[in-house]
This record gives C-alpha cells, structure tokens and sequence, in this order.
C-alpha cells in the first residue's frame, strides 16, 4: 500500500516536473529551473526509489516511521516548491516556505534513512547447484 502511493506520487512528480520544463523550454524562461529539478529530485527520482525500497521490504513499510516519511516527504515538497518559485519570483512568502520545505524535506530524509538502517538484510539467495551448460 504504501509502497504504491510512493510509487504513484513519484511517477506524478515525474509527469509535473517534466511538464514544467517543456513550459520552460517552449518560453525560453528558465527562472523556475530550481522548481523543475526539485519536484524531479525529490518527486519523481525520491519518492519513486523510496516506493521501490518499500515494495522489497513490505516489513518496513508498516511502521510508523514510514507513514511519516511518506507525510514529511509529501508536505515537504509542496511547501518547498511553490517557496522556491516564490524565491525566484521575488514574492515576500517564498523565502520562509522554502525554509520549512527544506527542513520538512531533510526531516523526511532522515526518517528514510533510519527506516533503511532498521531493516535487517534481506537472506541471501540459495546457491544454484545446477550443472553448468557447455
């Protein structure tokens, strides 16, 4: 399940970000290019390896810790990425939502990562005895 939100959202991400940098390209208007890298980073290219980490480790994807990565990650992105086109765009607000965007999306990260460093190995696979071909 939750692998599959995280797959879902990033492949989103992935179809915005994207949409973003055609706009840009056909106008000739580059100042949201930070705008277009992170929904990709952290959209499309995170949220989508984080879905493929939670589909192989099902264990890890029940806890509480990964609910909350998948909401600091969610929330993270959609406070940072308006903050930074405010940023670029000279609007008052954006400095202080791309502020907490970051820190949300840091936060995110680092539940990510102690979901990772929780998990134990995965066994390995059994030798294959078979003969060999020649």
């Amino acid at each position: 399940m939750l692998s599959r939100i995280f797959l879902r959202l990033g492949a989103s991400c992935g179809l915005v970000g994207m949409t973003l940098g055609v706009y840009m390209a056909a106008s000739h208007d580059h100042v949201l290019a930070p705008v277009h890298a992170h929904v990709n980073l952290i959209g499309w290219v995170g949220m989508f390896l984080a879905g493929l980490f939670y589909a192989q480790r099902p264990d890890a994807a029940g806890g509480t810790l990964a609910r909350a990565h998948l909401a600091f990650t969610v929330a993270g992105l959609l406070i940072l990425a308006p903050g930074l086109a405010g940023v670029l765009l000279g609007y008052p607000f954006g400095e202080l939502m791309a502020a907490l965007g970051s820190i949300l999306t840091i936060a995110a990260m680092a539940l990510f990562a102690v979901v990772v460093f929780r998990c134990e190995a995965t066994p390995a696979s059994p030798p294959d005895h078979r003969p060999a071909r020649h």
